[in-house]
């Protein structure tokens, strides 16, 4: 079978058809996350309804995926997304991509559904649809103990998935998860518990990119910026973003808490007791952690910064044991852990106006009781659950009166953890991006890692000044439109941004020669930039057909109305006291969001209402691929 196979696979009729790719069409978009815009953009069938039977439920993985080059771990999963109503999808890590790659797949298609519950077996001698009934109403955990047999890897989901609540996700390697955008009510919708692959051991592959391969992987791994990952984790950035106002609490009334150091990295290292890495992945940044005792006794991959933000300080939660039971109880039910965080403390800023209310539960901040109970009501669709699992924008709606304002989203997405009046860039980046509120759909670090030398590297010298003033909002499109390119290349590519984006370990020129080196010939890193923009584009006109302009690229008005003060914090060395600042030291605001949007917009080529232009759909090539728009 050639590696290049796409499965196009009928829950309805039971039928599997093999086909190979346009070759066109991986020249244009690569694979991973281009290959999956381009077939949905080609085959929804009912965007207005994202659980229609016959709309597509695409994994794709991209040609670096389940091969030496470093980080060559991710797969793509696109839909039509349940929770935004818009494009869709969510891009996980581990092992679950390179065994789909290995077994010859580059994409599995999946339509219709099932009578009943099955899952699909994919081999490389072929896919089967197995029933699946005896696997239905289990968590993830208890799912992969069942089909995690002979090597084969698994992706899931659980019982948030099989009642269609809209944030749920599919978890791969027990431990992963494809989150974003309710992949897994769209995954339940089908009938469809999981997919189980077994992949070939080896893949014969150039020795020339096994070369590029491996100079790429000491890079990565030898790379000064890693280092923090490596040691700690995600959860590093707890403590330099408490400092600074870029840790959201309490559903961003504030950007900071007093007991940062509960929750940061040196608290978390206290229940790790190993590390671990995906596949090819030379960071290891995720953390095993087990809780020896108690009511939370248990273990965990994880938790991450996004995790520990959303249903920690969100929820003014600063028990670490609590945040790892929430994340595992996520992970088993199948949630987005970001989503799951946000619309919690978005109940509880209702309760404390006086909006919202529940008969058995306090919904007080930092009430670990409330937080659990939600986790469990939201994946069953239980009591005030059920108004929740619809995600933040559909509840805010149902309450009514002010409760929209409390909304953390954007176009029907929970934020992710970041505060859009400290970290300016990615306050524009949520706001544009074609998937809802993504803090990994540009991922503009690099003012905020203070990462000059990148500055110099991609942008004019006069821009650099200003560009890395973190309150400067004047060149802040600029850094949002290149890593939104750069960052769209790594999910088609199917590599972790943490050795791109994040750290700049790599930059486009070196995965243009490991590219070239793959398919065997010359492409440069401005044409792989392009194919970047090409993806950001098609997304956005999948939108544009659904009606989404400029309007719809909108930050909630918290952040556009009130300013945010930030603090210095010392402890006193005697009592153990925290004290504040009697006055703040910074006042966090968006000076002028309109006038980012119309840079932003200019720079694209697109009009002022958001939409790409005729001259730049012609520049990029997008014709043929659009032609029913």
């Amino acid at each position: 079978m050639s590696k290049q196979t796409v499965a196009w696979i009928d829950l309805s009729t039971k039928k599997v058809s093999l086909q190979p790719p346009d070759p066109s069409l991986t020249t244009a978009f690569l694979g991973g996350r281009g290959l999956g815009a381009a077939l949905l953009f080609r085959h929804i069938a009912n965007p207005n309804d994202p659980f229609a039977p016959e709309n597509p439920l695409i994994f794709a993985v991209g040609p670096f995926t389940g091969t030496p080059w470093p980080t060559g771990a991710r797969y793509h999963v696109t839909f039509h997304s349940p929770l935004t109503g818009i494009y869709g999808y969510a891009n996980g890590s581990g092992f679950f991509g390179p065994a789909l790659r290995r077994a010859g797949y580059q994409a599995l298609v999946i339509t219709g559904r099932a009578e009943r519950p099955v899952y699909l077996e994919v081999t490389p001698e072929g896919i089967a649809i197995r029933p699946a009934e005896h696997l239905w109403g289990l968590g993830t955990v208890a799912t992969h103990e069942a089909l995690e047999t002979n090597g084969a890897r698994v992706a899931c989901i659980g019982p948030a998935g099989e009642r269609g609540v809209r944030i749920a996700a599919i978890i791969n390697d027990r431990g992963r998860a494809a989150a974003r955008c309710g992949g897994g009510a769209v995954m339940g919708s089908k009938n469809l518990k999981a997919i189980q692959v077994r992949g070939r051991s080896e893949e014969s592959l150039p020795f020339p990119f096994l070369e590029q391969a491996r100079r790429a992987f000491a890079k990565v791994r030898d790379h000064p910026n890693v280092v923090g990952l490596r040691d700690w984790g995600t959860v590093v950035l707890v403590k330099p973003k408490n400092r600074v106002g870029d840790l959201p609490a309490r559903n961003h009334q504030l950007g900071q808490v007093p007991w940062a150091e509960r929750v940061d990295a040196q608290a978390i290292a206290r229940y790790t007791y190993q590390t671990k890495g995906c596949f090819s992945c030379p960071i290891r940044c995720s953390r095993l952690t087990r809780i020896e005792n108690g009511p939370y006794a248990g273990e965990l991959e994880g938790p991450e910064y996004e995790t520990t933000d959303a249903l920690g300080p969100m929820c003014w939660i600063s028990d670490p044991e609590v945040i790892i039971h929430a994340n595992r109880m996520c992970n088993d039910f199948g949630l987005d852990t970001i989503s799951t965080g946000v619309v919690i403390a978005f109940a509880m800023e209702c309760h404390e106006r006086g909006l919202l209310h529940s008969d058995d539960l306090s919904l007080e901040w930092g009430d670990a009781n409330a937080v659990l109970g939600l986790i469990e009501r939201i994946a069953r669709r239980e009591g005030l659950g059920d108004l929740l699992s619809e995600g933040i924008r559909r509840a805010a709606e149902r309450i009514g009166g002010n409760a929209p304002h409390y909304a953390m989203h954007v176009k029907g997405m929970e934020l992710p953890r970041q505060e859009p009046r400290i970290a300016k860039g990615f306050g524009l980046g949520h706001a544009t991006s074609n998937r809802g509120a993504d803090h990994l759909y540009a991922l503009p670090t690099i003012d905020l890692a203070g990462n000059l030398e990148a500055a110099r590297h991609f942008f004019p010298a006069e821009l650099v000044p200003q560009l890395m003033e973190t309150d400067n909002e004047a060149y802040k499109p600029d850094l949002v439109v290149f890593t939104e390119h750069y960052c769209a290349v790594s999910d088609a590519l199917g590599i972790c941004k943490f050795s791109t984006a994040e750290t700049y370990a790599l930059y486009p020129e070196d995965l243009a020669s490991g590219l070239s080196a793959l398919w065997k010939r010359e492409i440069s890193s401005a044409e792989l930039l392009k194919a970047g923009e090409r993806i950001v584009n098609l997304e956005r006109l999948y939108n544009v057909r659904l009606g989404l302009s400029r309007a719809d690229d909108r930050l909630p008005t918290r952040f556009l109305t009130e300013p945010l003060e930030i603090y210095a914090f010392t402890r006193d060395e005697v009592t153990g006291g925290v004290y504040t600042s009697p006055e703040p030291l910074h006042v966090g605001r968006l000076h002028d969001f309109e006038a980012m949007l119309d840079r932003y917009y200019s720079l694209r080529g697109w009009d002022k209402n958001g939409i790409p232009t005729p001259e730049t759909v012609r520049r990029l090539g997008l014709e043929p691929w659009i032609s029913s728009l």
